[in-house]
C-alpha cells in the first residue's frame, strides 16, 4: 500500500524558514513527478510546485507565481523523498501542505494528475 507521509510544518514568524519533507513508502516514485499542493483555511487546495523527471538525473521544476524565488522543490530518490524549502515565508502561505504523487514522470499544476496524497502538515506563519 502507497504511503505519503509529510513532516517539518510548524509555527514560524514571517521572513523565516521551513523545511517540509515527505517520504514515500509502498511504491518507487523515482521516475514519476512529485509535488506539493496546500490548503488555506476557506480555500480551495491549490498547486505549489512539482518536480518531474526526464530521464537519468534530469529533472525539471515548476512553482506557482506566488512562491517563485522563495520557495524550492527537491528530491533524494535514495530515500524516495521529496522536500520542500520554504524561504521568507509570509502569513499569506499560512496553509495545510500536502503531498502527492503522480503515475506519469511530467505532471503539471493539476490535482486529478496525482494519483496519492499524504494527510497534510500545518504550516502557520504569523506576523
Amino acid at each position: 500500500q502507497v504511503q505519503l507521509v509529510e513532516s517539518g510544518g510548524g509555527l514560524v514568524q514571517a521572513g523565516g524558514s521551513l523545511r517540509l519533507s515527505c517520504a514515500a513508502s509502498g511504491r518507487t516514485f523515482s521516475s514519476y513527478a512529485l509535488g506539493w499542493f496546500r490548503q488555506a483555511p476557506g480555500k480551495e487546495r491549490e498547486f505549489v510546485a512539482v518536480i518531474r523527471w526526464s530521464g537519468g538525473s534530469t529533472r525539471s521544476t515548476a512553482y506557482t507565481a506566488s512562491v517563485k524565488g522563495r520557495f524550492t522543490i527537491s528530491r533524494d530518490n535514495a530515500k524516495n523523498t521529496v522536500y520542500l524549502q520554504m524561504n521568507s515565508l509570509k502569513p499569506e502561505d499560512t496553509a495545510v501542505y500536502y503531498c502527492a504523487a503522480a503515475g506519469t514522470a511530467i505532471a503539471g499544476s493539476t490535482e486529478r494528475e496525482y494519483d496519492y496524497w499524504g494527510q497534510g502538515t500545518q504550516v502557520t506563519v504569523s506576523s
